[in-house]
């Protein structure tokens, strides 16, 4: 008996849901889904086993783009073959985060990403939306809005980009090659 391929869905779960959830949170704010494009969304593994697994399966589905160490933990980004389909428009990157060590947190798809032209005007242009600041300091600047269980951030730069200005200047965190030893895989 043969096996059968697992699809994107298979795969993510109900990625349609996820994007009409994150739409649904957006309007509730008052934000329209056309503000910019979303470039990619995030599924979070549970374990260091499920993102080995879902790293094998999704390679199929894009090209990976990097995978490196963020935040003490494996992040492995693809372009797409085929772009996820969203009331944002064609959502050409997956991002698969491997768990951080001793944290507990839901698996599955987690959040996605818009890029927009200007982050200070987002916050002039909708002042009574509860943005999440803290990211503004940081060296790829970001606003965060909360969606429980979701997340929708707010970039200047597209991924695709950031990750490729990462990798000229050398700042790529290569992944250990004992890191998933280490682990219990």
């Amino acid at each position: 008996m043969v096996t059968p391929i697992p699809s994107m869905v298979d795969l993510l779960g109900d990625v349609r849901g996820f994007m009409a959830q994150l739409e649904q949170g957006l309007l509730g704010y008052g934000l329209p889904p056309t503000l910019g494009h979303m470039d990619h969304v995030c599924y979070r593994a549970a374990t260091p086993q499920e993102y080995l697994q879902l790293r094998n399966a999704l390679a199929r589905f894009g090209d990976c783009l990097v995978e490196g160490m963020i935040g003490n933990r494996p992040i492995i980004t693809y372009r797409l073959h085929q772009p996820l389909t969203s009331p944002f428009g064609p959502v050409p990157c997956l991002e698969l985060a491997a768990p951080k060590a001793g944290k507990q947190h839901l698996h599955g798809l987690e959040h996605g990403e818009i890029v927009v032209s200007k982050l200070q005007q987002l916050l002039i242009d909708y002042p009574n939306v509860p943005f999440n600041t803290k990211g503004l300091a940081g060296t790829s600047p970001e606003l965060t809005l909360t969606l429980a269980p979701y997340q929708v951030k707010f970039h200047p730069r597209s991924l695709a980009d950031t990750i490729a200005l990462e990798i000229a200047r050398g700042e790529v965190v290569p992944v250990p090659d004992d890191y998933f030893i280490g682990h219990h895989i």
